[in-house]
């Protein structure tokens, strides 16, 4: 029986939890709030229309309930605000996962840890060493999202629908996003040779910059309008967990911590990433441009930094 727990009744998490309820791939869902009524509030209105989904069951629940799950998704935190950005969210959220990551390691959970809260990358890597779990059973919900985007911005431009462009955003899911425009296709065309068809230029060097800038500030705007975003992640979520349930071996740009990258050790950030039931299965050596290597390693670098930056005797 396939059991989820999502820890945060937010907007976050039960946005995923009513798009994995009618996606019919889990039999349990938990939600867990340290609002107890709120987790209770949130299950019971999502459950009066389980009549209409795939059978599941749908209830609040505690952390117990991590004992017998299969994926633990974390979408508790602090709320971003308008102009903040995700590296400036650590602080506060740093200290929920100091307290959190070990109960539920101390309840005997041994499935998957997927993290959403952010700054997405660099709670991954605090959950990978807060709970001392292979590197491939944590995972950040990295830059899935992002590349979303990125696809709905080059269908808008193309004129194409976007299920039939691949497209990858890597490296963090934050400010220094990279688009990697050399493993962009469309219809198995790369994209530097759709632009002939496509009529619409959108390999010029303008035109790139101008969607990528787009992709990385496409929170900002919906946090500014509505002050969160989460129908999206929460989609982009259940695309995860099903690759994960379902064992579908499904490539992803899903953040994990790898062991070294460009001589920089233990960095947390996206690349695609071949997901099935273990988790990140195998990280795929893509052929990045020079100048797409260069922006990766910044990125890392970026991450990386600012992982140095806190004392880590302390904060373990």
């Amino acid at each position: 029986m396939s059991k989820v727990l999502i820890i945060g009744a937010g907007f976050v998490g039960t946005s995923f939890a009513y798009s994995l309820m009618q996606k019919g791939i889990v039999e349990e869902i938990v939600l867990y709030d340290i609002d107890e009524k709120r987790a209770l509030g949130e299950a019971l209105d999502l459950a009066h229309g389980i009549s209409f989904t795939k059978p599941v069951e749908i209830k609040a629940g505690s952390l117990e309930d991590s004992k017998n799950s299969d994926i633990v998704v974390i979408t508790a935190g602090a709320k971003q605000r308008p102009g903040e950005s995700r590296i400036q969210l650590l602080d506060r959220n740093i200290n929920i996962f100091k307290d959190l990551i070990p109960q539920i390691v101390k309840k005997g959970f041994n499935g998957i840890f997927l993290v959403v809260t952010n700054p997405v990358d660099i709670l991954t890597y605090f959950t990978y060493k807060f709970s001392n779990f292979p590197r491939n059973k944590v995972i950040g919900s990295g830059t899935v999202l992002d590349s979303s985007r990125f696809a709905y911005l080059l269908s808008r431009h193309c004129n194409i629908d976007p299920r039939s462009i691949n497209a990858y955003i890597i490296g963090e899911h934050g400010d220094t996003a990279v688009a990697a425009w050399s493993l962009t296709h469309i219809g198995g065309v790369p994209i530097s040779e759709f632009c002939p068809i496509c009529g619409r230029n959108c390999f010029e060097e303008e035109v790139k910059e101008k969607i990528l800038k787009e992709v990385r500030e496409s929170a900002y705007k919906i946090i500014e309008y509505k002050g969160a975003t989460y129908y999206a992640i929460g989609l982009a979520l259940v695309h995860i967990v099903e690759a994960i349930l379902r064992d579908e071996k499904k490539v992803l740009p899903v953040s994990s911590v790898h062991p070294n990258i460009y001589g920089l050790e233990d960095v947390p950030l996206s690349l695609p990433s071949v997901v099935g039931k273990s988790g990140v299965e195998k990280v795929l050596n893509v052929k990045l441009t020079e100048k797409e290597q260069k922006e990766l390693f910044q990125s890392a670098k970026s991450i990386k930094d600012v992982i140095d930056s806190f004392n880590l005797v302390a904060v373990l």
